[in-house]
C-alpha cells in the first residue's frame, strides 16, 4: 500500500468519537430547531400571535411550556456534546486539520489548484460557526435565566435584541450544515459524509 493511498484512508476515516458527535449533533439540533419553532409559534419575536406561524409538522412540544421543556432539555445535550468534543479536538490536535489558517487563506487568493481552495473553504467555514454557535449557546442561557444571569442578557441591551440574535443564529447554522456538507462533497465525495456516520 502506498502512502498516498493511506493518506487518503486516514482522511476519509472518521474516528468512533467523532461519529458520536455528528449524531449527537444532528438529533439534539433537530429537537431544538422543532422546539424553538414551538416557542416561535406561541410568541413570536416578527410581529406578535397574530404573525406568521410554522407549521404544526414541524414543531415539537404541543405547547409554549412544552417546547421550552424540549429545547432547554436538548440545549444541555447539544452544549456538552460542543464542549467535550472542543476538549477532544484539542486534546487530539485534531484543530490543526480543522481550523482554517493563514495557509487556507493564502491558497484562496493564489491557488490554482481546486481541489485545495475547497479544502480551504472547507476549514474557513469550520472556523467561521464557533463564534456563531458559541452566541447561540449565549444567548439562549442568558433567555433560560435571565435573573441569574442578567449581566449576561444585559450585554444584548434588550430583549427583543436577545431573542432576535438567537433566532438569528439557527438558520446561520442551518446553512452551516449545508454548506460544510457541500464542500464535505467536494473535498472527499460522499465516502467523507458517510465516514461521519457509519
Amino acid at each position: 500500500m502506498t502512502s498516498s493511498i493511506r493518506k487518503v484512508r486516514s482522511t476519509l476515516g472518521q474516528p468512533l468519537l467523532a461519529k458520536i458527535f455528528h449524531w449527537i449533533n444532528i438529533i439534539s439540533l433537530i429537537l431544538m430547531i422543532g422546539s424553538g419553532l414551538q416557542i416561535y409559534n406561541a410568541n413570536p419575536v416578527f410581529g406578535g400571535r397574530g404573525g406568521w406561524q410554522f407549521p404544526d409538522f414541524l414543531l415539537l412540544g404541543g405547547w409554549l411550556g412544552g417546547g421550552r421543556h424540549w429545547h432547554f432539555g436538548a440545549m444541555w445535550l447539544f452544549s456538552l456534546n460542543l464542549l467535550w468534543y472542543g476538549l477532544y479536538i484539542f486534546v487530539s490536535r485534531r484543530w490543526q486539520r480543522r481550523f482554517a489558517d493563514g495557509g487556507d487563506l493564502k491558497a484562496l487568493q493564489v491557488s490554482q489548484n481546486p481541489k485545495r481552495k475547497n479544502y480551504a473553504w472547507h476549514r474557513l467555514v469550520y472556523t467561521a460557526i464557533v463564534p456563531v454557535l458559541v452566541l447561540a449557546i449565549l444567548s439562549g442561557l442568558a433567555m433560560y435565566k435571565p435573573a441569574q444571569l442578567y449581566w449576561l442578557s444585559g450585554l444584548f441591551g434588550s430583549w427583543q435584541n436577545l431573542r432576535t440574535v438567537h433566532f438569528i443564529t439557527v438558520p446561520t447554522v442551518i446553512l452551516f450544515t449545508i454548506a460544510h456538507s457541500l464542500l464535505a462533497l467536494k473535498v472527499g465525495s460522499f465516502r467523507l459524509i458517510k465516514s461521519m456516520f457509519f
